[in-house]
């Protein structure tokens, strides 16, 4: 037999392990027979040396001890992975409910931060938002405070004066409303604003094109980036001229950039010097040293090392000071930062009590608590799970399995789940954002580039992980592998208790939350529904924006009527669905002196009352019949009891140097918040003081035929302008876009928690009847139906929801019944809506557990017996 070279066995043993030459010798020699024989003696001595030389001590490697590895080992992670995979696949039901609904629930939770981000984010892109702030007032009427944005100019001049190191700017500005800007043949309705030069500095306005202080020029205006596309294309429009309502021609001074859309600005589509505001506008100028106007908006930047809060308390009493008239309305000025003008918009008795930081929190509160469900449906059937496990745990320790490598293996499958869910929930995100941002009326991105975003997103993740395989990480990691592989282990009497709790934690979410939404909606109808005292079906306005339908209105009015689409034609200076005028210098006989005075102001011509549809309580409406209607007054009901008139037609009634009649009472009609009471207004005749028109379409004709013959009147007599038109109805529904908003919101919410808690009562169900296999069998050997396994089975989930439902009553009537308080005109809480909250909860459990409690009645019994 050949021999292997010499010189390599000698290399062998004078650098190989001493402490295993030996063996290792006897190995080679026999591997080298071995392969003598079957690859040849060349190739032999090849495979001999190349096996000696890896066994020298100096190339030799060391061979890793895995008999005992660390629990983070790689090999030990990787193990724990291959697992979790293989435990995820051969579960496929139970992976898809514990995935999907944790992916779902934290979905839910993201769209609901960022819209809570979105709104607390409001107007932070201005690079001052810290100093800027807005000055209000407080009034005191019949021992309410009242507060209001909306301040007399004067004020502007004694804050300059008296205060002025207290500020960077003082700018005063007021809304134009919507008005038409022409170039050329392109015309545009747009709303925008008349504001001091330095306005744009305050908000460090980002200009396109042109410069900020455009507005120095009082024949000038800055334009949106958007309105300045859609006016000039793309033309430079610096210097071109645009006309404002056909009626003023300004030049393009700059062109900035829109403002986002989470800014109280975002509707500015253009800005025009306030001189030319006080030019064109005869009522501005004589208001310019009067107190009691408070028409206009007033905004401050505060001087570098100021505080608010003392400017705000120093300045409190300025208007006090200057209208020594109006000191029966005690009237306090103060500061309204702009940290707080989104979230802090409504005010009770002087106190920032609402605004939209109430949603913020409902937000918040339902995105945690859908959440929360989600994190319940992964622990429940994690720990659910995890009890059928136990005899895996009892072989892995019997054959060496420490503690700390069990506690790992489950922490890593939990974790795995937790970021398959976290995941698939940044898909679904992603998906569903478009549509979300269209029902909560936003522009909203998922935050890719925020480190926040990330931290919160995988910290929660983690947590999560850690919460939810905690339970089968320790409980399970404890058993005794003698007691498990004997079969005499079993799960204690109360190891299903913490289960049961966080069912019932979640019915009592999901309860709560369709009470809540129903109560919203019912509130809304109940808005809708409620009396206006007018007609809004078939009216439409047209603001008057123009001289030419100033000037041509009579000629308009009759031809309007000519055309057979229109019963009736009426001007006004505010539409029904918003009076903006007010007046304090009415008196009449028997008035309490030591009473404010405050009345809405309707000026209007003779066919309004038929033109709206008014009702009339008691004497008469306008008519031409009699010439000394020119001095007569009518007035809602609001009113009267607010003059305590037991009788007022006839009543004199002294409106500043003038006296007036009252011919006559109409019931109140709903023009402002349909949630408010109605204020107190007064009618009267004014050809002059008129800002829209009012048609009521003829109800025989469709409103696409009427209006397609009402159209050429207008651009017959109006033609530097558009034939823009509002209905009523729309105007009116508008009042409740925000809260069915919020109703669409939180019914989309409660839908999805719904779903998610019927997703994990579904594997908790499974779970059960499997559980309960051999005993269903046995019972059905023994005589009982499918309905008795079906109740057998269904009970404890339905005593489960009972005492969710009976927990959530109480929580859900008392934080709807205070948030109901803040509305004045408000539906009541009956007690069918928690009957009817309480049954569908209850009929939603039963389909959703019924589907596994018929499958497992239904089983053939021989197949889950046959083993015993």
């Amino acid at each position: 037999m050949t021999k292997p070279p010499r010189w390599l066995s000698f290399l062998l043993s004078c650098f190989g392990d001493p402490n295993t030459l030996e063996e290792v010798q006897g190995d080679l020699l026999e591997l080298y027979a071995y392969w003598v024989k079957t690859v040849g003696e060349r190739k032999a001595r090849w495979r001999y040396g190349w096996s000696v030389l890896k066994l020298l001590r100096p190339l030799a490697r060391r061979k890793k001890d895995d008999s005992i590895n660390h629990f983070l080992s790689p090999a030990m992670l990787r193990n724990y992975l291959k697992i979790a995979f293989r435990n995820l696949t051969r579960n496929k039901a139970y992976s898809f409910i514990n995935i999907g609904g944790l992916a779902v629930g934290m979905a839910v939770a993201m769209l609901i931060g960022l819209w809570v981000y979105d709104e607390l984010s409001f107007d932070k892109t201005v690079p001052n938002y810290a100093r800027i702030a807005k000055p209000m007032l407080h009034q005191t009427v019949d021992g309410m405070t009242t507060t209001s944005e909306w301040v007399p100019i004067p004020l502007s001049t004694a804050l300059k004066n008296d205060y002025g190191s207290d500020f960077s700017r003082v700018i005063l500005a007021h809304s134009s409303g919507e008005q038409i800007l022409a170039h050329g043949t392109s015309q545009f309705t747009k709303r925008g604003s008349y504001v001091e030069p330095g306005f744009t500095e305050m908000l460090s306005l980002p200009m396109q094109r042109g410069i900020r202080s455009g507005l120095n020029d009082p024949a000038s205006i800055l334009l949106s980036a958007s309105v300045a596309d859609a006016l000039f294309g793309k033309t430079d429009p610096i210097n071109q001229i645009v006309k404002v309502n056909n009626k003023v021609a300004v030049k393009v001074a700059g062109v900035y950039d829109d403002f986002s859309t989470n800014s109280e600005f975002r509707d500015m589509a253009y800005l025009l010097p306030w001189a030319q505001f006080v030019a064109d506008q005869e009522w501005v100028k004589r208001s310019e040293d009067n107190w009691s106007v408070n028409a206009f908006q007033l905004f401050v930047e505060m001087a570098p090392n100021t505080n608010l809060d003392q400017v705000s308390a120093k300045i409190e009493s300025v208007k006090a000071r200057h209208a020594k008239d109006e000191a029966k309305y005690n009237p306090r000025a103060f500061l309204h930062p702009m940290s707080r003008w989104h979230l802090y918009s409504e005010w009770e008795n002087g106190i920032p009590v609402r605004g939209r930081i109430q949603f913020v929190w409902l937000f918040g509160i339902i995105g945690g608590f859908v959440l929360l469900l989600a994190c319940i449906n992964f622990m429940n059937l994690s720990t659910a799970r995890s009890e059928k496990r136990a005899k895996e745990v009892g072989i892995r320790k019997a054959v060496g399995s420490v503690r700390s490598q069990l506690v790992s293996q489950f922490f890593g499958e939990s974790f795995l789940v937790v970021f398959f869910a976290f995941a698939l929930a940044l898909l679904l995100v992603q998906l569903t954002l478009p549509a979300f941002n269209e029902i909560a009326d936003k522009t909203m991105g998922i935050l890719w580039d925020n480190p926040l975003f990330w931290a919160i997103g995988i910290g929660f993740s983690l947590i999560t992980g850690l919460v939810a395989g905690s339970y089968p990480a320790f409980y399970l990691s404890g058993f005794q592998p003698v007691k498990v592989l004997k079969g005499t282990f079993r799960v204690g009497r109360f190891a299903s208790l913490p289960r049961k709790v966080l069912v019932v934690m979640q019915f009592t979410v999901s309860v709560t939350l369709i009470i809540g939404t129903i109560i919203v909606f019912r509130q809304i109808q109940y808005a809708k529904n409620r009396p206006l005292g007018f007609d809004r079906n078939g009216m439409v306005t047209v603001r008057m924006n123009t001289p030419d339908l100033m000037t041509n209105y009579p000629i308009i009015h009759t031809e309007l009527l000519q055309t057979g689409a229109v019963q009736h034609v009426a001007e006004s200076n505010n539409t029904t669905s918003g009076v903006y005028s007010s007046d304090s210098r009415l008196d009449w006989k028997g008035r309490d002196p030591n009473r404010p005075v405050d009345f809405n102001v309707v000026t209007c011509t003779h066919d309004f009352g038929k033109t709206v549809g008014w009702q009339i309580k008691e004497g008469r409406d306008f008519s031409r019949a009699f010439s000394t209607d020119s001095v007569g007054l009518i007035m809602n009901e609001s009113a009267i009891k607010y003059m305590g008139l037991k009788k007022p037609i006839g009543e004199r009634v002294k409106w500043g140097e003038e006296m007036y009649t009252i011919i006559g009472v109409v019931k109140d009609l709903v023009t402002d918040s349909p949630f408010e009471p109605v204020k107190q207004t007064v009618f009267r005749l004014n050809y002059t003081w008129t800002n829209f028109i009012t048609i009521r379409l003829n109800p025989q004709l469709s409103a696409r035929e009427a209006l397609d013959k009402i159209e050429p009147v207008f651009r017959k007599y109006n033609p530097g302008g558009p034939f823009d038109y509002k209905f009523m109805s729309d105007e009116y529904d508008q009042k409740f876009r925000a809260e069915e908003r919020i109703g669409k919101l939180a019914t989309l919410f409660a839908i999805l928690a719904i779903f998610i808690s019927c997703l994990g009562l579904f594997g908790l169900a499974s779970f059960m009847a499997e559980q309960r296999t051999k005993e269903i069998g046995v019972r059905k050997v023994l005589g009982a139906s499918v309905l008795n396994l079906w109740g057998l089975l269904s009970k404890d989930f339905v005593f489960l929801v009972l005492i969710g439902f009976g927990i959530a009553t109480p929580i859900a009537y008392y934080s709807l019944s205070d948030w109901l308080r803040h509305y004045q005109y408000r539906t009541d809480i009956s007690w069918w809506i928690f009957a009817a909250s309480g049954i569908g909860a209850l009929a939603i459990t039963l389909l959703t557990v019924s589907f596994q409690s018929i499958k497992a009645a239904l089983m053939n019994p021989v197949k889950s017996l046959r083993s015993e």
